[in-house]
């Protein structure tokens, strides 16, 4: 199977548990749950579950760790949904377009949004708690995965990355502060997307360290490839209007370093993160190297 193909089947996977994620007999609001599942059907590369099913395979060498681990790549992908959500906001990015279609508040308002972004947000610690329920998964993986989701998406990670966003602007911010924010903002949740993937696969210490590092400079490369595509990408495959980040004057790598040093790092980067993985010593690593090389060389 080509990676391609691997992505592919596996988002099809991801997709089919995030329709069902919520539970039937929940008296929800209906607009509430329509909005929570507009976001979450929305599509997307699904990368971050990806990686964490990846990861639980790579660190355990048996195929079946990837459904046990399936709700805690479920908990990340409804992080990084929310996260979307709130980021269109007006009083964020303001934006009208996500992966082609009209953001949430655009279809239900702000207020409906905020809040379905904050239910996205709780219920994917109650799908961590789901992963107890496969014999491959104990309570103090299950704890250990809740603690560094707590920490790689608040203050101290995703949320603290996006604050120094909106704090940064372009002229400003030094390329020190332009790292923090893409290390917090985007590589903190592909670090854990590898570190409870790594706990799932029953990963020793310096395994989850090596995976750790591996996600962090992946991330840090991810997010350098966004912003050379919000510059020179195909709008059609993005599914959002290219130029955005100039339009709003936001600070990027190719603002600070230019486009051909921007593409170098991404390539810098994407090397370091495949020497981490190697320290790791993990059974099966071979697909986790390739999403690294994928990812380079992605167009949207």
């Amino acid at each position: 199977m080509t990676i391609r193909d691997y992505i592919a089947e596996q988002a099809q996977a991801v997709e089919q548990a995030l329709s069902v994620i919520i539970p039937a007999d929940w008296d929800i609001p209906k607009p509430l749950r329509e909005s929570m599942m507009y976001s979450i059907t929305a599509g997307g590369k699904r990368l971050r579950p990806i990686l964490v099913l990846a990861a639980a395979h790579a660190a355990s060498g048996i195929e079946e760790a990837e459904r046990a681990a399936m709700p805690v790549a479920c908990a990340i992908e409804l992080i990084h949904t929310y996260s979307l959500v709130h980021d269109d906001l007006p009083a964020m990015d303001d934006d009208d377009y996500r992966r082609g279609k009209p953001t949430n508040h655009k279809v239900y308002g702000e207020a409906m949004a905020v809040l379905a972004g904050d239910a996205l947000l709780t219920h994917a610690f109650h799908s961590v708690t789901r992963a107890t329920e496969h014999e491959l998964v104990t309570v103090e993986a299950a704890l250990a995965i809740t603690r560094d989701l707590a920490y790689y998406a608040g203050a101290a990670g995703m949320v603290g990355g996006q604050a120094a966003d909106i704090l940064g602007e372009q002229g400003v911010t030094a390329l020190s502060d332009l790292e923090y924010i893409h290390l917090h903002k985007t590589s903190d949740l592909i670090a854990f997307s590898l570190l409870a993937g790594g706990r799932v696969g029953g990963a020793e210490t310096q395994q989850l360290e090596a995976l750790e590092a591996f996600g962090r400079k992946l991330g840090l490369a991810f997010q350098i490839q966004d912003d050379i595509l919000d510059l020179v990408g195909d709008e059609q495959k993005l599914g959002k209007k290219t130029n955005s980040d100039v339009a709003q004057k936001k600070v990027t790598y190719p603002y600070l370093l230019g486009l051909d040093k921007s593409k170098e790092l991404v390539e810098q980067l994407t090397s370091e993160a495949k020497q981490s993985l190697e320290i790791a010593k993990l059974p099966e690593p071979a697909r986790l190297e390739e999403i690294a090389d994928y990812l380079m060389q992605r167009d949207h």
